[in-house]
């Protein structure tokens, strides 16, 4: 409905400006006078040539009185032609002023057709020039909702897709239906919500083949100790050299049985490796923008960043921020303070919330894989988020701090500064 508007808008105004081009161009000047009031201009000064002291104009015409030797008499008004030469020059009607048939004089009445003519000019010319006023108006009010209806959707489209291909699947997309992304953006969101799921249900079958490997190879060590046991003491009581040799195999292949098995739990662990991280230096401008980014409910009062270059890896920086914030939500549930501190080496950004932090014992834990606090019953997670940070930092020569703070659970992010500074 507005673009119609806007195009209806912007149809009308064109039309008024062709319009006013047509009557200006089709328009004929008229330098012609009225023919009675101009008799009856020459009669009146005829009649009061000798006295014109007293001569008064009765018609709406101006006018000027000359004698024979071109001397001013009379005049209407003070800017009217003063002599033949400038009457003729500005199409003056000129008439000869006669008393019992001898000249006597010249009564120069002034043309209007050219005040006429510059004024209908000066009328179009503001016509125009409001009705180009209006259009830039228009165009500039068009800009604007083409800036907030397509632009800055598209911007956040575009922020958006980053984050999911970064494997960032918490931050929700912010929906206007209103405008031309309404219905593309929702369709977007609800993209995020079966991927998360779909990633949460992963993360909860990856945990159960964890668990399941856990408890096999508990159970397939069990009896392959009491095997290298049995072993052992059939090793130090035999006397046959045959016996001690079978003995000795046995053993062997029991540490060789229980070696794989510790590889096998461990092998499961080595994904992590599969997420690179290239950091580089950055402006530290950019982590206020993160950290907005990451705050899409607007919790936190963000201070500014003293300015200097930091090594880091944008992308994977944005999901720290992106993790720390979505935990803060889900688990906290508050307002967030976030502080920046300078040392010589390194910038520190705190974050705490007032959700009251977790248990002491579960400090240790919370960046370990598939860990989450006890405050986490019947919220979904797969205790990924500080784990996969922390990973991230550690790989950006940075450091993930989490701890109990004041009023909650408190995360510093440490980041190492360029030499450069």
């Amino acid at each position: 409905m507005k673009k119609q508007l806007l195009l209806i808008g912007f149809l009308f105004v064109f039309l008024v400006e062709i319009l006013v081009l047509i009557i200006f161009a089709i328009q004929t000047p008229n330098f012609s006078q009225d023919t009675v009031a101009v008799n009856e201009v020459v009669q009146s000064v005829t009649q009061d040539f000798n006295s014109l002291e007293d001569h008064k104009n009765s018609t709406i015409l101006d006018y000027v009185v000359l004698d024979e030797f071109d001397n001013i008499l009379y005049k209407t008004q003070s800017n009217l032609s003063e002599s033949v030469n400038q009457a003729i020059a500005h199409r003056d009607t000129i008439l000869d002023i006669t008393i019992d048939n001898e000249l006597v004089g010249k009564v120069i009445i002034y043309n209007k057709g050219a005040q006429t003519l510059q004024t209908q000019k000066q009328t179009a010319i503001i016509i125009l020039l409001v009705a180009i006023i209006i259009q830039c108006g228009l165009c500039i009010g068009y800009t604007v909702y083409m800036h907030f209806t397509m632009i800055r959707p598209f911007k956040k489209l575009k922020s958006f897709a980053m984050r999911v291909a970064g494997g960032n699947l918490d931050i929700p997309l912010e929906m206007d239906r209103k405008n031309l992304f309404g219905a593309f953006t929702e369709s977007f969101d609800i993209m995020r919500s079966e991927l998360k799921k779909a990633r949460i249900s992963e993360a909860q079958a990856n945990a159960s083949k964890k668990e399941l490997i856990a408890k096999i190879s508990h159970d397939i060590k069990t009896p392959i100790a009491s095997i290298k046991a049995v072993s052992e003491v059939g090793l130090a009581v035999t006397g046959n050299e045959k016996d001690k040799a079978n003995y000795t195999q046995i053993i062997g292949k029991a540490d060789q049985i229980n070696t794989l098995i510790t590889n096998l739990f461990t092998a499961s662990l080595e994904e992590l490796q599969q997420l690179t991280v290239t950091p580089t230096y950055i402006r530290s401008g950019k982590i206020k923008v993160m950290i907005e980014n990451a705050d899409y409910l607007h919790r936190a009062t963000i201070p500014d960043i003293p300015e200097c270059l930091l090594y880091a890896d944008g992308l994977r920086l944005q999901q720290v921020f992106d993790n720390i914030f979505a935990n803060s939500y889900k688990y906290a549930n508050t307002n967030i303070t976030v502080m920046i501190e300078k040392s010589e080496t390194n910038i520190h950004i705190i974050i705490e919330d007032f959700g009251g932090g977790v248990l002491q014992e579960e400090i240790l834990t919370l960046k370990e894989k598939f860990k989450r606090g006890s405050n986490s019953t019947n919220i979904e997670g797969a205790g990924l988020g500080l784990y996969i940070s922390d990973y991230f930092m550690n790989e950006m020569d940075g450091k993930l701090n989490v701890k109990n703070g004041a009023h909650g659970l408190k995360v510093t992010i440490s980041l190492r500064l360029s030499r450069k500074n």
